[in-house]
């Protein structure tokens, strides 16, 4: 029968050491110890003695064994179903592998689209940023065009109102002079026509009176006898042509008018005259001879 040490598991090299481990306890442990040790001896012994009895009174039995050989068409199929199991098991396991392949890749796929659809929201929140800035640049760059083209648009009205002043005010000046010549023009015409006028008079009063001092009225001169002599003149007074545009009826009458006509002239006072002046009143005149007086 083992020896308390032995079933402690100490040996001879160990005992000192196992002593003085067992010195270090408390009191308590060290008799809890050996009840535990005294207990586990008794029920040894109890053992030892009930399995000595036992085999005395226990006959053996005697196993036969059989051999039974099992139908080849049994095992056929029972081969059979444990490879369809077995491929059915492997069918399983590829159509789960399959499936979990395809969840990982519908997983990652998904992972994907959203990673790109963020990338496309971040780039559209992006692209909309710089959009917004650049037509606030835009609005900016338009907004300096539209008041530099109002600025020039300004000038330029400005420029077209002071031009327009200034010619409305070149029309009024030359309107003014216009008709400040037309003015001047118009008295020094009728300064020049009354001067005209009276130089005119003169020379035509001046021939009546010089036909008339050389007029001899002939012993057969009635009252109402009327001759009309045109005459034609050159600038110096001289006679161009002298003829009767109306007779009298009377040829001395009428002689009597051609001979006063000739006697006067030539009518050098007419050279002081313009010529415009004489080619206009001169150049042809008529005379009037009537027995009462010489009327022109």
């Amino acid at each position: 029968m083992p020896s308390v040490r032995e079933l402690l598991g100490f040996g001879e090299s160990d005992g000192v050491n196992n002593l003085v481990i067992l010195n270090g306890y408390p009191l308590a442990v060290v008799v809890a110890i050996s009840l535990h040790i005294l207990l586990l001896g008794g029920l040894v012994y109890l053992q030892s003695n009930s399995q000595s009895q036992a085999l005395e009174l226990i006959q053996p039995t005697v196993i036969k064994a059989l051999l039974i050989e099992e139908n080849p068409q049994v095992a056929n199929q029972r081969a059979q179903e444990n490879r369809r199991l077995e491929a059915k098991r492997r069918e399983t396991e590829r159509a789960n592998a399959a499936a979990q392949k395809k969840r990982e890749e519908q997983a990652a796929e998904k992972k994907r689209q959203e990673e790109a659809a963020k990338k496309r929201e971040e780039q559209r929140i992006a692209q909309q940023r710089a959009d917004a800035q650049a037509l606030v640049e835009r609005e900016k760059v338009q907004a300096e065009r539209d008041k530099a083209q109002a600025e020039r648009d300004r000038e330029q009205a400005e420029a077209r109102q002071a031009k327009q002043r200034e010619e409305q005010a070149q029309r009024d000046r030359e309107a003014q002079q216009r008709k400040e010549r037309e003015e001047a023009q118009n008295a020094a015409a009728a300064e020049a026509a009354s001067s005209e006028f009276e130089l005119v008079q003169s020379a035509t009063g001046l021939i009546q009176q010089l036909v008339t001092d050389n007029w001899s009225r002939p012993p057969s001169a009635r009252n109402g006898m009327r001759a009309v002599i045109q005459i034609k003149m050159l600038p110096t007074g001289e006679l161009v042509d002298v003829r009767i545009t109306q007779s009298s009826g009377d040829p001395a009458f009428d002689r009597s008018a051609e001979n006063a006509v000739y006697r006067a002239a030539p009518f050098a006072e007419l050279t002081a005259l313009p010529i415009r002046v004489f080619n206009q009143n001169f150049r042809t005149l008529s005379l009037i001879f009537q027995p009462e007086d010489l009327l022109n």
